[in-house]
């Protein structure tokens, strides 16, 4: 994980490592592994995934310090003690989330931008900073158009919601989380449920955002009341919106951007912590579009 992003050669003698390569690599990868031991002897379990993140941007030129990162982990109910910010704008992120009574998170899927605001909903209500989660999802097909959807309302809108459900149950046991969404202290909900609502001493996330109109984003930030904070995000390049309609996020962005107690946070393909092949992915559909638009 360490030799080749870095452009070292390691082996093991004993309990030493013994480094080679340029004066320039050995500086970064000894400072990256003697962070890796320290936060180790701090307690902290790091996984494989969290150290190929920081190799990646330490291999970029950026100047991370792993140290650094976790001191901005995110204390939840779950089989993880914490969730950690893998990146500069994910610790960013979190921390704009913190100061901010509103935050936009920007870009592509895979950066972390809704499971990070999930995770600091679940532990705000574990501090008892606030009284309820509400959760909101636009029902807009991604594409495709499934007809009609039978069941009751809460059967109809469930596909929509799924991915919120997944990073909830992923964060805190099920039977708890359960329990807390039949009492209403977690709710999931369709934007449309919005409407006409005013929400205090929540925390609340809208998650892909970019497939609003511009009455429902604006209906869903005057929906914020007193003691709560909001958390929008969304993708601007994977609007599902018919065509002739613009996108809430989009105008929003515009509107907003010289507020200064509003904090928009934009991520890129190298904030990308899923599967190592989804920032290809990412990186390879922004090239396609960027040709197509010349």
């Amino acid at each position: 994980m360490l030799e080749a992003p870095l452009g070292v050669a390691i082996s093991i003698r004993g309990n030493k490592l013994i480094l080679s390569g340029e004066e320039k690599n050995l500086a970064k990868a000894q400072k990256l592994i003697d962070e890796i031991r320290s936060v180790n002897t701090d307690g902290y379990s790091l996984r494989p995934e969290d150290i190929s993140s920081a190799v990646k941007a330490v291999a970029e030129g950026e100047d991370v310090s792993i140290k650094k990162l976790f001191s901005g982990s995110i204390p939840v109910s779950s089989k993880r003690r914490f969730i950690i910010p893998k990146t500069q704008n994910q610790r960013r992120y979190i921390d704009s989330i913190r100061q901010y009574d509103i935050s936009f998170g920007i870009g592509p899927a895979g950066t972390g931008k809704t499971y990070l605001a999930m995770a600091m909903a679940i532990s705000a209500l574990l501090a008892k900073e606030i009284s309820r989660i509400v959760l909101v999802r636009p029902a807009v097909e991604a594409g495709e158009k499934l007809g009609f959807l039978p069941g009751d309302i809460a059967e109809k809108v469930s596909p929509y919601l799924r991915p919120l459900y997944d990073a909830l149950f992923d964060m805190m046991d099920i039977d708890k989380a359960t329990k807390l969404i039949e009492r209403g202290i977690i709710e999931i909900a369709p934007l449309a449920f919005m409407r006409g609502r005013t929400l205090n001493d929540s925390f609340i996330i809208l998650d892909e955002a970019q497939n609003t109109t511009n009455e429902q984003m604006k209906m869903y930030l005057t929906r914020l009341g007193f003691g709560s904070k909001t958390v929008i995000t969304g993708d601007i390049t994977q609007i599902d919106l018919p065509a002739g309609r613009s996108s809430g996020l989009v105008e929003a962005l515009k509107i907003l951007d010289n507020i200064d107690d509003i904090k928009i946070i934009y991520f890129t393909e190298k904030d990308v912590v899923r599967h190592r092949l989804v920032q290809k992915i990412v990186m390879a559909y922004e090239r396609y579009e960027k040709r197509g638009s010349e």
